[in-house]
């Protein structure tokens, strides 16, 4: 933990890239996730092969698929459709079509504009990406998010042009026809321009995963999707590629394979069972704690610092992976709408729309699940099992190697010390006990005795902000921890709040974030205490803070 940033090495600094990116490419779809799944339950319940598609005259009208000469209800919105004659009739529009046409894009569009340039950057990305949805006849999900962004950047530098140039009460003139001109015009683009490259986009990668799962080459994805997803990309794979290619995909078949690619829970809740079983120390303690938050919650990055203490366990995953969407591919698993959080629980209504297959389809999905739990629990085993005897005694010295570089910064030993000590490497309950002490021990080693815990800061800290990629996931369930500790040591005046790293500013005190995310935090606040936990749920410093806190309250008082 520092209250300075560090240079990042170029690995980091490419890391950091590649994952800022990816957040970008994630921010437009997270925020939009309850319209997604708005869409996906009227979908599964009123389209005319739904759940509740027998209800008249409510499913026929919601649907889309009434005919209007012979339901009456004055004044909702038709359209002329063929019957299965070929002979033309009024038809209901309903909400499934307008919602995935207009409503999900311009939401796309909306957000990505607002990341660019605040609210005006969001309306001109929404006009000009108007113009690219009434330009093609399918889901512009690609062209929103890339339309969306642009328009935004393109306000943004004509604003430039004219900053401070303009005369006194002519501002709202001038910003608003502005505004509005140029939104016209990026709409004109996008319907003759913008909408044709990215159908051509659109039909390319269609292609491209068509040929994947003809050949049966769908599985070598989870080769970069697993590795990825433990880099916290996972946001940005899922709701940057695979949502807008499924939404397409889902719009012509019902379902879509690509939903499950990366949200299957079977990898991460092998991994996590594998831990449970063989694993050691802290890593087993948790993980059956953890496996509830994964697999019902759908936080997957709760497992992913287990994986990267074991670095071996990625094979396991990308088999596991591989193995799952093996399962769907020749089964013909899939889910109607994104499963988001990526939870059984959001899996199961996904996969169980009558669209996409009912029961049978289900059952896949399950069965893909299973096995995909079942091959990363297995490898994960053997890895852990291999290398047990090792990692013990890695363990032990680590845990020697702090107590002895405690002593030397202070110049002295100490019964605890020597109890310690005396734990290390014959009492396995006594170490794993004592894990706490030595993540003090070991901030104590880096400060050079000057501090006894985890935070060294002279900092006063009002607001703590737990920081991930989405904001919505990992980093709340932390922010729910930590605010309960603080509330039972009774400490007012402290907020303890969740956010995207990308939201970050300097209203924040301290920052708390997990060890892959720390270096996009610092950049983003610079100016705060920056602490690396290895999980949310049961970080040790987490008490630390609290007696930072407490310390500083009585200090005040």
């Amino acid at each position: 933990m520092t209250t300075a940033s560090k240079p990042a090495s170029g690995m980091n600094r490419a890391r950091v890239g590649v994952q800022r990116f990816g957040t970008f490419l994630s921010g437009m779809i997270m925020p939009n996730i309850a319209a997604f799944i708005a869409w996906g339950f009227i979908t599964m319940l009123f389209i005319a092969v739904g759940w509740l598609g027998w209800w008249t005259p409510v499913s026929p009208l919601l649907g889309g698929f009434g005919n209007a000469d012979i339901i009456s209800w004055p004044g909702a919105m038709t359209q002329i459709a063929l019957d299965e004659n070929g002979d033309p009739f009024n038809r209901f529009v309903g909400l499934v079509g307008p919602m995935i046409t207009y409503l999900l894009p311009l939401l796309i569009a909306n957000t990505g504009g607002r990341m660019v340039y605040g609210e005006r950057g969001g309306v001109v990305a929404t006009i000009a990406t108007m113009g690219v949805i009434v330009g093609t006849n399918i889901p512009m999900f690609l062209g929103a998010m890339i339309m969306g962004p642009f328009a935004a950047l393109v306000t943004k530098w004509m604003d430039k042009i004219w900053d401070g140039k303009i005369r006194p009460g002519f501002e709202m003139l001038v910003n608003n026809f502005s505004a509005g001109i140029l939104g016209m015009l990026l709409a004109i683009l996008g319907f003759f321009v913008f909408g044709p490259a990215i159908l051509w986009v659109s039909d390319v990668l269609g292609l491209a995963v068509g040929f994947l799962v003809t050949a049966g080459l769908l599985p070598l994805v989870s080769i970069i999707v697993e590795p990825a997803k433990v880099l916290f990309l996972n946001n940005a794979i899922n709701h940057g590629v695979f949502t807008p290619l499924g939404i397409e995909q889902a719009t012509e078949t019902g379902k879509s394979i690509l939903f499950l690619i990366e949200a299957n829970p079977g990898p991460g809740l092998g991994l996590l069972l594998g831990f449970t079983f063989f694993g050691i120390g802290a890593a087993k303690a948790s993980a059956p704690g953890a496996i509830i938050i994964q697999f019902f919650g759908g936080i997957h990055e709760i497992y992913f610092p287990y994986a990267l203490s074991k670095p071996m366990t990625i094979l396991a995953l990308i088999a596991g992976g591989a193995t799952g969407v093996t399962t769907n591919m020749l089964l013909n698993g899939g889910l109607a709408f994104p499963a988001a959080p990526g939870s059984i629980i959001a899996v199961t209504a996904a996969a169980s729309s009558p669209a996409a297959g009912g029961f049978a389809n289900l059952m896949v999905v399950y069965l893909s699940v299973l096995l995909a739990a079942v091959v990363t629990f297995l490898i994960t085993a053997v890895i852990l099992r291999a290398s047990r005897k090792r990692d013990l005694l890695a363990e032990a010295d680590t845990f020697g190697a702090a107590i002895s570089q405690t002593e030397a910064n202070k110049g002295k030993s100490s019964a605890a010390m020597d109890a310690l000590r005396a734990s290390d490497g014959k009492d396995r309950t006594a170490l794993r006990d004592a894990e706490e002490a030595v993540d003090k021990l070991e901030t104590e080693a880096e400060t050079a005795g000057l501090a006894d815990g985890g935070v060294l800061t002279t900092k006063t800290v009002r607001n703590i902000v737990f920081a991930c990629d989405a904001g919505m996931g990992s980093s709340a369930m932390g922010a729910s921890v930590l605010r309960n500790k603080i509330k039972k040591a009774g400490i007012e005046d402290v907020t303890v709040v969740n956010k995207a790293i990308a939201n970050l500013d300097a209203s924040a005190d301290l920052v708390i974030t997990q060890n892959q995310l720390t270096d996009r935090a610092r950049q983003q606040t610079p100016g705060a205490v920056h602490i690396s936990v290895d999980n949310f749920m049961n970080s040790p410093k987490y008490d630390e803070v609290v007696d930072l806190v407490r310390a500083q309250h009585e200090d005040g008082a």
